[in-house]
């Protein structure tokens, strides 16, 4: 089981890792859509929670799984992927101005929000006082893995249910002897 989590789960890592590693580049220039991006790119990256599962399911289990064990194995695969992914974010954060870059962006969409100049200032205060915060190491780890980690849980869910469903099939039809026989 080692090896199939580590395997899938660094391949979802590697997805997630380059692609906010190459949006990171472009940072100025998505706008909205890097919300959409990043998070269609969560849903591929995860996919492999799937296959992780199925893989396990059909080369170590001989075909059958249950609930329990499929998600086991995806969780894992979610969780390795969700670490890569803070740790990029990290060394991006830490190793160049993309955090300045999402300040001065959330700000600049702030000032043309068309609110008042008092809200304005509030908000922009706001989000000056949660970049300083988001410096601390281990607020910003936590908040960058709540960001992926929900992602791999659902997909983690889905998965083990739709995969655990062969397992049924199996044992209904052992017993069941009319469906043996066909």
């Amino acid at each position: 089981m080692k090896r199939i989590v580590w395997t899938f789960g660094l391949i979802s890592g590697a997805i997630l890792s380059l692609m906010m590693a190459i949006s990171m580049a472009f940072i100025g220039h998505i706008g909205d859509k890097g919300m959409i991006i990043g998070y269609t790119t969560m849903v591929v990256s995860f996919l492999m929670v799937f296959v992780g599962i199925k893989t396990y399911r059909d080369n170590v289990l001989g075909g059958s799984i249950g609930f329990v064990r499929a998600f086991q194995v995806g969780i894992l695969i979610a969780m390795i992927g969700s670490m890569c992914y803070v740790a990029t974010w990290e060394v991006l954060f830490y190793g160049s101005s993309v955090g300045e870059k999402v300040l001065a962006q959330m700000i600049e969409k702030e000032k043309t929000r068309g609110a008042n100049q008092a809200e304005n200032d509030a908000n922009v205060a706001k989000m000056r006082k949660f970049h300083e915060q988001y410096h601390n190491p281990f607020i910003n780890s936590a908040l960058t893995f709540i960001e992926a980690f929900p992602v791999g849980l659902v997909i983690t869910l889905v998965s083990a249910g739709v995969l655990s469903r062969k397992r049924k099939e199996i044992v209904s039809g052992l017993a069941n002897p009319t469906l043996r026989s066909s």
